[in-house]
């Protein structure tokens, strides 16, 4: 089977023309579509799955980015992801899904992941994102300061929340499996945050990428060194690839408002 993988699609900043062509595009080229993460927003997710799934047709498999909860909760909005995912018999929210077998040797496990803020320098970064104000749980940034003393613990929750969830279903996956796709939106290593063909500095990294992921990950890549572990994110907007073991890979997808386009395909055996 042929995968198609995109990531940072931003579907509510394309028009109907560019949405059908990215569909379409997809459809003919693969047998099955992952996106990593950054759909559309919150308001209209439920709409815009529905689109995805009435276009592209064949089984579509994803996760949440940070741009998807926008203007809502990280809770009704996953609430949302995972309904229409039940109610639509080609969605699989990975969240939800532990293991997803695409072939007696391959599978696919992910989880939305956050950034937790653990890489970098934090306390002194002058980033302000729209997170922090668009996001019901995250909205620390009040008459023009950021609470991160209250942010702090939120964000190594989600971190780990995403972790403990990635440990359990990479485990499983790895110990049955020959090469497992882990998908997730935030990158989980900081030398996969590339940012213009570089990895982002101590600024942006405690808000584009995930330590808790990472070392979850990493602790099942050393364990099950047969197995090989192909992470898929997004976030940075920029692409790029790194080996952090000789059985762990991480590509991060580019992303670029209102042109939405498939990164790559993979021949899954």
């Amino acid at each position: 089977m042929k995968l198609a993988w995109a990531s940072d699609i931003h579907l509510n900043f394309a028009d109907d023309s560019q949405q059908r062509w990215f569909l379409h595009n997809a459809k003919e080229r693969a047998d099955a579509l992952v996106i990593s993460g950054d759909i559309g927003e919150s308001e209209t997710l439920h709409r815009t799955l529905k689109r995805i799934s009435n276009i592209f047709e064949k089984p579509v498999y994803f996760v949440l980015g940070n741009h998807d909860f926008y203007r809502g909760s990280i809770e009704r909005t996953k609430r949302t992801a995972s309904r229409c995912a039940y109610t639509t018999q080609n969605m699989f929210y990975l969240s939800n899904n532990p293991t997803i077998e695409l072939s007696p040797t391959t599978a696919m496990v992910g989880h939305d992941g956050w950034a937790d803020g653990r890489f970098g320098n934090f306390d002194d970064s002058d980033v302000i994102l729209n997170d922090f104000i668009l996001i019901e749980e995250l909205s620390f940034y009040q008459n023009g300061e950021l609470d991160k003393e209250a942010m702090r613990p939120v964000l190594e929750k989600l971190g780990d929340e995403a972790a403990r969830y990635i440990s359990l279903a990479l485990f499983s996956a790895a110990h049955k499996y020959k090469k497992v796709y882990v998908v997730t939106h935030v990158p989980p290593f900081c030398e996969a945050t590339w940012h213009n063909g570089q990895q982002s500095d101590d600024n942006f990294l405690p808000y584009f990428s995930c330590k808790a992921m990472g070392d979850a990950i990493l602790k099942v890549a050393n364990e099950y060194p047969k197995c090989q572990i192909v992470v898929l994110c997004g976030h940075t907007h920029s692409s790029g690839e790194v080996t952090i073991t000789p059985n762990l890979q991480v590509l991060t997808a580019p992303g670029k408002y209102g042109h939405p386009e498939i990164y790559r395909t993979f021949n899954v055996q």
